[in-house]
């Protein structure tokens, strides 16, 4: 694990870099120091537009260069994108499925000292109950950078979530590649599989050690795409190992987890524990203090896998 960077840093500079090789235009609603699309506007100001503090205006705005046959990003929280801007979202972008990509920082408890009312918990259940969204959360800044070109090269509307804490570089620049809708196996393993997405790819990875130091042996699998979902890595992960955890910065309601579940119930039915924010809000604090408080760490995934492992039968 090398140098940490946030995904949001990520997502700034991947836009800045692309714009030389794609035809895009980037919009951002009064929070481009925040988001790094500030980092684009500095090299291509005449293709970035600062909507001001009007969420649903600027989806809608997008959505109407999209059917121009542009292709447009808009960046703000993901709280705002997500949650303020949903209605936009589903019936600008989503029901006419236009190519809009949604970059949405700041996702997560990792929001830390904004409390609450920033700390989108509930992003991946809204946007992926939205017909044909892809819903994306990478886990380090070279996934970041590989997601933001795929989702200029997918044709239809992206959702893409990225974190304010500086995360660990999981991943080889120069070697690792994205696709939509596939997981990656970072790890072997026969006794359990840990799925996760996000900042918990890290802890998922810490837990397997641990477990490892026990007797037990986890597969990883980071999960970016979470829809669409990969079925078949799931199943194969379920018939191989018997027990899954599932981990992200997320509701346990409606997110990874869920999908995971849904999954594998219709194809595979084995026990599969969760860990993620126990249907509660966010409040303010630092970081890994509230990580550890809402249950996201790598000792979670660990008890949450002996758990797994218990109901088998």
């Amino acid at each position: 694990m090398a140098d940490k960077i946030a995904t949001r840093e990520a997502y700034g500079n991947a836009l800045a870099e692309l714009g030389e090789k794609y035809d895009f235009v980037v919009f951002d609603a009064d929070l481009a120091e925040a988001t790094k699309t500030i980092t684009f506007k500095k090299k291509f100001p005449e293709r970035h537009f600062d909507c001001g503090i009007a969420e649903g205006n600027m989806v809608s705005v997008a959505a109407g260069v999209a059917a121009t046959g542009k292709i447009p990003f808009v960046s703000t929280f993901a709280m705002f994108a997500a949650g303020r801007s949903f209605e936009q979202v589903r019936n600008s972008i989503g029901y006419p499925h236009l190519n809009v990509k949604i970059g949405a920082t700041h996702g997560g408890i990792s929001v830390g000292e904004d409390g609450a009312t920033h700390q989108c918990n509930e992003d991946f259940a809204t946007m992926r109950s939205i017909p044909g969204m892809t819903v994306i959360c990478p886990a380090d800044a070279v996934e970041a950078r590989a997601v933001v070109e795929a989702a200029i090269l997918h044709n239809g509307p992206v959702y893409m979530r990225f974190g304010r804490f500086a995360v660990p570089t999981l991943f080889d620049k120069e070697t690792y590649k994205f696709e939509i809708g596939k997981g990656v196996q970072m790890a072997d393993g026969t006794d359990v599989t840990i799925v996760a997405n996000g900042l918990m790819v890290e802890q998922a990875l810490i837990a397997k050690d641990t477990l490892a130091a026990e007797g037990i042996s986890a597969r990883v699998i980071n999960m970016a795409t979470i829809k669409p979902i990969d079925k078949d890595i799931l199943v194969k992960a379920a018939k191989e190992t018997g027990a899954i955890v599932t981990a992200e910065e997320h509701n346990v309601i409606g997110g990874l987890g869920s999908a995971v579940c849904e999954v594998l119930a219709e194809t595979c039915p084995v026990p599969v524990t969760r860990v993620g924010v126990l249907d509660k809000f966010g409040k303010s604090g630092k970081v890994p203090p509230l990580l550890e408080e809402y249950g996201l760490t790598a000792k979670d995934i660990v008890e949450k896998a002996k758990a797994a492992i218990a109901l088998k039968k």
